[in-house]
């Protein structure tokens, strides 16, 4: 009979946690007061905006009361200077879960609520913010209001994660799902080597769906971002294009030129052509300089570009400073590739393999933005 006891006491305790479960459910809202002190910022105060992702501004306020003594929750509220909160700009709930008197506010969203207000990217310009005090459903708007003045980032508080080039004057025309993807240089910097059509339509986008943010550019240099806008260039050319979103520029950098740059010449040996999609490629005879000490075969690459109107020659080598051996072994990254920030004949360079020495082999340069920038050096 012991298992007959234990079926009784078993729905004995299942009985009692669905009563405790009801009667946890019986709650009741008590009257909250609203916040009569906002302690920080300070009525007035201006503060400049900065792109750093830690960066955030510390918002404090005293307790409301609440009546049967709990605890009250809060929320920080945006508006016009001569809004009512009625429709705010932007909310945000406080620290712990709204059960804190402070909420320690990003930089990007002030500079959402900075945009919402009608502040233009780069200027100044006033809000006011409150706090609602909360219990359950019952919502309480102080009485007090202070304005906070914020000089707004110039460039977007909401940096997108990828970048992507799509349209008809790309090397994949208007396919979304083969949009050319930028490469991440640097905190919120994107860049890309393509060529683009002259006169054809082109836009950047965040993602390779049709639902995806647009950027863009009216004059070349100042990024924008909008549902209907595109670029254009004047010129068919081979391009570097480098987007800023931290401060929302964007640079071309036309592409005249690249070749393999031998040291013991200290000039290019072999002009690699465009093959498309960032890739520059040849088959040529390279001769290594005979020296006293043996065979020279150092070598590196320089490409000719136009940058704003002006001719510059510019090198890349090695990512690892200082490199002067041949490969060894099958380790990829002793190809991979960085922009130089200075020339020379003799710095940051590679060494080719004997074999390449009077052979014919294929040598070519790869800038792509979902890989490592590298090169290959094949003999045939």
């Amino acid at each position: 009979m012991k298992w007959y006891f234990k079926i009784i006491t078993l729905i004995v305790l299942i009985g009692g946690i669905a009563s405790c479960k009801k009667d946890d459910m019986k709650y009741s809202d008590a009257d909250v007061s609203a916040v009569e002190n906002l302690y920080a910022p300070a009525d007035g105060k201006a503060v400049k905006l900065l792109s750093s992702s830690s960066a955030a501004l510390y918002f404090e306020w005293e307790s409301a009361l609440v009546a049967d003594g709990g605890a009250a929750q809060y929320e920080v509220v945006f508006d016009k200077v001569d809004g009512d909160f009625s429709k705010p700009l932007y909310s945000v709930t406080s620290d712990n879960n709204g059960n804190s008197n402070g909420a320690n506010i990003s930089h990007k969203i002030l500079n959402q609520v900075a945009a919402r207000a009608g502040i233009e990217p780069g200027t100044s310009g006033d809000v006011s913010w409150s706090v609602y005090s909360i219990r359950g459903m019952r919502r309480v708007l102080s009485k007090v209001k202070k304005v906070l003045t914020i000089k707004s980032l110039e460039g977007f508080a909401d940096i997108p994660d990828e970048l992507f080039i799509t349209g008809e004057g790309t090397e994949n025309s208007t396919d979304i799902a083969q949009a050319l993807p930028f490469k991440l240089v640097g905190n919120g910097e994107y860049e890309i080597f393509t060529k683009l059509e002259a006169g054809k339509k082109y836009t950047f986008t965040d993602r390779r769906s049709a639902d995806g943010r647009i950027f863009y550019s009216e004059d070349q240099t100042k990024l924008k971002e909008s549902e209907t806008g595109s670029n254009t260039v004047t010129k068919t050319a081979v391009y570097r294009i480098r987007i800023d979103f931290n401060v929302a520029t964007i640079t071309y950098t036309e592409i005249k030129s690249m070749g393999v740059y031998f040291s013991p010449s200290g000039a290019v040996v072999l002009d690699l052509p465009y093959q498309g999609k960032g890739i520059w490629s040849a088959t040529g005879v390279i001769n290594f300089k005979q020296e006293s000490w043996g065979r020279d075969q150092r070598y590196k690459f320089q490409m000719e570009t136009i940058k704003a109107g002006k001719a510059e020659t510019v090198q890349l080598g090695p990512t690892e400073p200082g490199l002067d051996v041949a490969p060894s072994g099958s380790d990829p990254s002793y190809f991979f590739v960085r922009i130089l920030p200075n020339l020379s004949q003799w710095d940051d360079k590679w060494k080719f393999v004997d074999a390449v020495d009077g052979h014919p082999t294929k040598i070519s340069m790869i800038l792509q933005g979902d890989k490592d920038y590298t090169h290959a050096v094949v003999p045939n």
